[in-house]
């Protein structure tokens, strides 16, 4: 099956910085992405109940921009982006992503949901 990019949006109250933090950092990424993480020379080790998923960190700018690439899918990346409206000065994260074709809704629905539990570690 085709794999298909897509894009999403969310806006936060939480400064550029702190947003990046908390996608950046294994700690945080604990709070809301996954059940263990370790970062060892721009490379992230995840675990989701005893499954573990490796990416590596392809390029960042601290409170601005992250990319990642997925061990099992070398010609992919995942990419988040920041930047402040300058309308409402909330932080606007730009998440780019691949899947399956016929997973593009689901995945959305997936950012959405980790979002929130984003949203949560970050106190609102």
């Amino acid at each position: 099956m085709d794999r298909k990019k897509f894009k999403v949006e969310f806006l936060f109250r939480a400064s550029p910085k702190i947003v990046y933090s908390f996608l950046s950092t294994p700690d945080n990424l604990t709070r809301w992405f996954c059940d263990d993480c370790n970062l060892v020379d721009g490379q992230f080790s995840f675990d989701w109940e005893g499954n573990e998923e490796i990416a590596f960190l392809l390029e960042s700018q601290e409170d601005s921009y992250l990319r990642l690439q997925w061990e099992d899918f070398p010609d992919e990346y995942l990419e988040y982006k920041m930047s402040r409206s300058e309308v409402t000065a909330e932080t606007i994260l730009e998440i780019t992503a691949f899947c399956d074709e016929d997973e593009v809704e689901e995945e959305k629905d997936f950012w959405a949901t980790q979002m929130e539990s984003l949203r949560r570690a970050m106190g609102g």
